[in-house]
């Protein structure tokens, strides 16, 4: 018995340290693996307090173009560099006080985005409870349709937005770009299947007890929603804040481009700026992440309901 009583602990032990060097190695990839993906995040960052001199003797062979605007071939290595030789605030400076289209087109793009993600919320609430709700062959066949367009990308549609808003004289205005996103069919069909796993039930007791469908909407799926509803709002912002595309081609006027046109379009005059107009956008969606982290894996991961 003695015998084995060590047999066992020595097992126990062997275990462990097994468990223990599992761990190690876990974490291990998950630090390496972290560190690959916030690379670029923390070279953006620092970069952003070089000088303008330093970052064109680092990066300046990316962006060289030959006298006809066509790229050259990038003949030495880029050298990479987390921490500047001298730190200096004069990209920030540039921006913020003496260039400040980069503030205007900052501010376009919050003006083109937050209208954008209240009203796309605001109709998908009602559009995705009436899905949620009722039952039919039309509402089917409408909730198929708007999967199909979800499907495709935007750049299938992005053609007949152009051509529907020059015949309605939108074309070159913000919209073009604010009404095409007002009635995108992504947050219905995301909220639809949220409210589809709300309990028929506790709609029905509601009803039973006099309520209307304004107060079962309100009182008991929005508040249910909640979770969903977060998730959904901070997946669009992402979604618009990050467009290039749209206006590109619906908005000729480049005064009206939002600051994500002009981070696609870095060239070599705009190098030493391009790294702190990087960092101050990033900001907004950095924040609106940290702040609501907690509702966006719950809206993933919520399956609806009430929680007990």
């Amino acid at each position: 018995m003695l015998a084995r009583g060590m047999a066992l602990a020595r097992l126990r032990k062997k275990r462990k340290r097994i468990d223990k060097v599992k761990t190690i190695i876990v974490t291990a990839m998950a630090v390496m693996f972290a560190a690959v993906f916030l690379l670029p995040i923390i070279l953006t960052f620092t970069n952003s307090f070089m000088s303008a001199s330093e970052i064109s003797a680092n990066y300046g062979s990316i962006f060289a173009t030959t006298d006809k605007g066509g790229k050259v071939f990038v003949s030495k290595t880029v050298n990479l560099k987390l921490i500047p030789d001298m730190i200096t605030f004069a990209q920030y400076y540039t921006v913020l006080f003496k260039s400040p289209e980069y503030l205007f087109k900052f501010w376009n793009s919050v003006i083109d985005v937050a209208p954008i993600v209240v009203v796309q919320l605001g109709v998908a609430t009602l559009a995705a409870y009436g899905f949620a709700r009722y039952d039919g062959k039309l509402k089917r066949a409408i909730f198929f349709a708007y999967i199909i367009i979800m499907l495709m990308p935007y750049q299938v549609t992005l053609v007949p937005n152009f051509l529907v808003s020059r015949s309605l004289g939108l074309y070159g205005s913000a919209w073009s770009i604010l009404l095409p996103g007002f009635f995108s069919p992504f947050a219905v069909y995301l909220l639809t299947k949220f409210m589809k796993r709300i309990p028929t039930e506790v709609m029905e007791a509601a009803s039973i007890d006099g309520a209307n469908e304004w107060m079962i909407f309100t009182r008991i799926c929005m508040p249910l929603c909640k979770g969903g509803l977060a998730s959904i709002a901070i997946l669009v912002f992402f979604d618009y804040w990050n467009m290039v595309e749209q206006p590109l081609i619906l908005l000729p006027d480049s005064d009206k481009h939002p600051l994500s046109v002009f981070l696609s379009k870095i060239n070599t005059g705009e190098i030493s700026l391009a790294f702190a107009v990087a960092v101050i956008y990033l900001v907004p969606p950095l924040l609106i992440f940290l702040y609501g982290e907690d509702y966006l894996v719950e809206g993933i991961s919520y399956q609806g309901g009430i929680k007990g």
